[in-house]
């Protein structure tokens, strides 16, 4: 009979744990789990802090109409010390094991010690960060294809980008385009997508061999397949925001979308057909944060956070340490003062940039040339008041571009501006790049309100309305003869001629020579808003 009953106990408690551990394991699945990723875009090869005013926009490149762009207060911002201590932080609170940290692309040029050491002076701190993944923007091949190779095998991370193949073997560069994390019980995908309009940046022999396709598309592809191994599937996007916008809408099954290239303060996260879109503006000046947070392998609640690297906030002696040391054979070079600016000058991308107008100015003289014409661009740090570097300057001109003369017509002066109108508003979002085109020696007015193709008019050269029929001697740069930002009429121009002598030693002879520089006050273009 106690046997009996012994049996009946042993059974019924046996019963009894193995409900317990039914409900524990149901209680292991439900339990929430928080995953972090921490974001970064557009280095541009900055690596020390710099300073800014109240007004400056994100890369003192942006918009600074938008309000949400702005820096907001005066100081000096980013660098590679402050990211290093602000990554370091979020590591410690939230545990190594649960961070993941990405960068959205356009990395490691368009500064002199990046061209100095050709890429590698970035990938070095990179590494002693501890990235995990990076995607190719346009400026990752401004040292050819081989040095991006070569950069990838230095990297302790994967540089990739899904819609980048190669020509000879239509296969996709650098290999496999996405990764799945596993970090804990949670696998977050990530897929890389560069940007598709790459061959409209940069001159033809960086890309020799490359085809930039389709990232939406692209996207597409892959997405399902990333849905059925991944538990959050993530979209590291070096097309801007809105192509990401259009990214979003199109393609279901995106949780997030990390986004580079546009420069723009994405906090809050804006939200797309259940997508989320950030982006964490550029040159080291922030950090971004994403949690998201899962309940049994689904996804319930994405926040972000964007901590700005002030550089008085942040400490970080080991890699102040390795900065120093990778300076330290090319410091006397970058550090050389070069000339007194008596005023700040900033670089403006989509209105007229003060620094531009000074070097279109400065190559009409130069030449003796009617019109000066110059390409919109988005990088670049605003010229402090007070002592200018050399490495000042290269982060305004960072590339070996040529002083070039050639003749255009009119016709073909006025069919450019109007395509840097086109490549600003172009009714699909794939289809814009580059920013306002800068000018000297002309006036001119942008409508936005109007048709476009009829956006540009009252065109004046040295005050004399312009002659479509008429030859115009014209100074710009070899970058420009490219056709760069789809300035076709460019390459069709006349009695062309390129000098052996590169922009920015025009410019830095300038800058020597002169007691100081004043930035000239813009108002060559005037610019009509669309009414709201």
């Amino acid at each position: 009979m106690k046997t009996l009953k012994s049996l009946i106990l042993s059974l019924l408690l046996a019963g009894l744990s193995c409900s317990m551990s039914e409900a524990e394991e149901k209680q292991k699945v439900i339990s929430p789990a928080e995953v972090t990723i921490l974001h970064t875009c557009d280095f541009h090869g900055r690596h020390m802090p710099f300073r800014v005013v109240s007004e400056d926009a994100t890369s003192q490149t942006g918009n600074p109409q938008k309000p949400e762009n702005r820096f907001g207060k005066e100081g000096r911002i980013g660098g590679f010390e402050a990211l290093a201590s602000a990554v370091e932080r979020v590591r410690q609170k939230q545990g190594e094991q649960n961070v993941l940290l990405v960068h959205a692309g356009d990395t490691f040029s368009d500064d002199l010690l990046g061209n100095l050491t050709q890429g590698e002076a970035v990938i070095r701190m990179m590494n002693a960060v501890g990235y995990d993944y990076m995607a190719l923007g346009n400026h990752d091949f401004d040292y050819g294809v081989e040095q991006t190779r070569h950069l990838q095998k230095l990297a302790d991370f994967p540089l990739r980008g899904a819609n980048i193949i190669e020509q000879k073997t239509n296969q996709l560069f650098l290999g496999k385009p996405f990764h799945i994390f596993s970090m804990g019980k949670v696998k977050i995908a990530v897929l890389a997508l560069g940007y598709h309009n790459t061959d409209q940046t940069t001159a033809p022999k960086n890309i020799q061999g490359l085809r930039f396709v389709n990232g939406i598309e692209t996207a597409r592809r892959y997405v399902p397949e990333l849905r059925r191994q991944a538990d959050v599937v993530v979209i590291l996007s070096h097309q801007g925001t809105a192509v990401d916008k259009l990214l979003a809408r199109e393609v279901d099954g995106i949780d997030l979308i990390i986004g580079g290239h546009s420069h723009d303060r994405l906090h809050p996260a804006i939200t797309v057909n259940g997508t989320k879109i950030v982006q964490a503006m550029s040159d080291t000046a922030a950090l971004g944060e994403v949690r998201v947070s899962l309940v049994a392998g689904q996804v319930v609640k994405i926040e972000d956070e964007l901590h700005m690297l002030w550089a008085k906030d942040y400490s970080h002696p080991k890699m102040a340490t390795l900065i120093a040391d990778i300076r330290q054979p090319h410091r006397q070079k970058l550090e050389e003062v070069i000339g007194i600016a008596k005023t700040r000058i900033p670089r403006k991308y989509k209105h007229e940039s003060p620094f531009d107008v000074l070097v279109a100015e400065l190559l009409r003289q130069e030449t003796g040339a009617e019109v000066a014409l110059l390409p919109g661009v988005g990088y670049g740090i605003t010229l402090p008041q007070g002592e200018v570097t050399r490495e000042d300057l290269y982060t305004l001109l960072p590339h070996p571009a040529k002083l070039a003369t050639f003749t255009l017509t009119g016709q073909q002066i006025h069919d450019v501006l109007e395509q840097s109108a086109t490549n600003q508003e172009a009714e699909n979002p794939l289809d814009r790049v580059g920013g306002l085109i800068q000018t000297s020696g002309m006036t001119w007015t942008l409508d936005w309100a109007a048709q476009q193709g009829k956006r540009v008019r009252d065109v004046q050269v040295n005050a004399v309305q312009l002659d479509r029929n008429k030859s115009y001697r014209v100074a710009s740069h070899s970058g420009m003869l490219n056709g760069i930002h789809r300035y076709d009429e460019l390459r069709d121009a006349e009695e062309v001629k390129v000098s052996e002598e590169s922009i920015v030693d025009i410019v830095e002879r300038h800058f020597q020579r002169s007691e100081s520089i004043v930035a000239p006050q813009p108002t060559n273009i005037t610019l009509i808003p669309k009414p709201r």
